[in-house]
């Protein structure tokens, strides 16, 4: 065996600086004559003159298959959810178009030159602003994720789920957020002492409202405005939305109109008949704001197919809402067995982090595991772990390791190993 091809642990998987190596090729390609390789890469598109410009650009039509997986709520069309397709993606960015979306009560079409934004409560004066006025402030970036609490829910089921990865833990995007920071507008307003919550409230026909503790709004949240490089599309909020680095996204408000300061949080309905955890004891968990520490292989997953025995590449996602990912472990033995896997740079706080690691798959029965550690010592727990800790009857907040089962004949299934 070529000493790059020697397994660091059970099941094929390789050193996760193989790829970089040189002299060596990753899979076989077909060999030409010169005669034959112009020939090769002629194309049809090379005879007639292609289409005129455009004033906005499209995906390919040859990609039409990378979409959200919507489900809505028959009773209530404006009610339901949009899934990425993780399994269809790459890098850490999430294009705008194929970002998840939650919606209550349907996306409400704002003209901003209407909307009005206040800021009110425990302050020394209330304020209110046009949203050409709020344009106007100092604006900061940052990239990072939004996950809804509700995403991989199905994990708490009996059974695995058998679909794309993207459409069961599709409810977690990430995008490069622009805007001006809640703290500016909160300075200028005043914070009276007896200030402890925001109460947060969307424009939308749900009147969507949540309470966030002040403390979280004064260190790192945005009035979003633009996402990667556009303005907010209204699905994702336009005209503003508030942006919530690392926590729930129900707490990431919406066509945000009003922030009011509080000493109490509102005890909505969204803090309190949902969003809230039973758990072992019979007691409720409730205001449980940070996404936990998450891992998930892409490719392969379910759904996809390995065509014969050689080299492959394993990627995935990893995030956490309390910080950085700073190392995530592969298996291919169904966890008897890590190897750590290459993290792509940049490496940001609660931002996706694209992992890779080379695997020589020998054509049988594997079980793929990815589990990640973030910067505060969080790792993702094994799925019997979670259920221990939370017992099982959750909805929110799942995120044990995925385990996907690879067959003797390259096909991929979910299991729980």
């Amino acid at each position: 065996m070529h000493d790059e091809l020697k397994p660091i642990a059970e099941g094929g998987l390789l050193d996760r600086r193989f790829f970089l190596k040189k002299g060596l090729t990753f899979t076989s390609i077909a060999w030409l004559a010169p005669s034959a390789m112009a020939e090769a890469v002629r194309s049809d598109a090379m005879t007639a003159p292609g289409r005129a410009l455009s004033n906005y650009g499209n995906p390919s039509n040859h990609e039409n298959k990378v979409i959200r997986w919507t489900m809505g709520n028959a009773a209530a069309p404006g009610n339901g959810v949009s899934w990425t397709p993780l399994h269809a993606l790459e890098g850490m960015i999430t294009p705008n178009g194929l970002h998840f979306e939650r919606h209550h009560n349907g996306v409400p079409d704002i003209d901003p030159d209407n909307h009005r934004l206040l800021i009110h409560g425990l302050v020394n004066r209330a304020l209110v602003f046009k949203i050409e006025d709020l344009l106007r402030y100092p604006m900061t970036s940052r990239y990072c994720f939004i996950e809804c609490g509700g995403n991989s829910n199905a994990g708490w089921h009996t059974e695995p789920m058998q679909t794309e990865a993207g459409y069961f833990h599709g409810m977690a995007s990430c995008s490069e957020w622009t805007g001006v920071p809640v703290k500016i507008l909160f300075d200028e307003a005043g914070i009276k002492g007896r200030a402890k919550w925001v109460i947060a409230e969307g424009a939308d026909a749900s009147m969507m409202s949540i309470s966030l503790p002040l403390e979280k709004l004064l260190d790192d949240c945005l009035l979003a405005f633009y996402q990667n490089g556009e303005r907010i599309r209204p699905e994702n909020g336009y005209p503003v939305r508030l942006l919530v680095p690392g926590w729930e996204g129900v707490l990431n408000v919406k066509w945000l109109r009003r922030l009011r300061l509080t000493n109490r949080p509102v005890m909505a309905r969204n803090e309190t008949a949902k969003y809230t955890e039973l758990l072992p004891n019979g007691k409720a968990e409730q205001f449980s704001f940070v996404m936990g520490v998450k891992s998930l292989i892409t490719r392969p997953s379910y759904g996809q197919q390995l065509t014969k025995p050689g080299l492959y590449e394993i990627i995935g996602l990893a995030w956490s809402g309390h910080g950085k990912i700073v190392k995530v472990e592969v298996s291919a033995d169904g966890g008897k067995s890590w190897a750590e896997a290459q993290l792509q740079e940049p490496v940001l706080s609660r931002c996706f982090t694209r992992f890779r690691i080379p695997w020589q798959w020998e054509g049988k029965k594997a079980v793929l595991k990815s589990r990640a550690i973030d910067d505060q010592g969080n790792q993702q727990p094994e799925r019997h772990e979670l259920i221990q800790a939370k017992g099982k009857h959750g909805y929110f907040h799942y995120h044990a390791i995925v385990s996907w089962a690879i067959a003797d004949d390259g096909s991929v299934s979910h299991v729980y190993a």
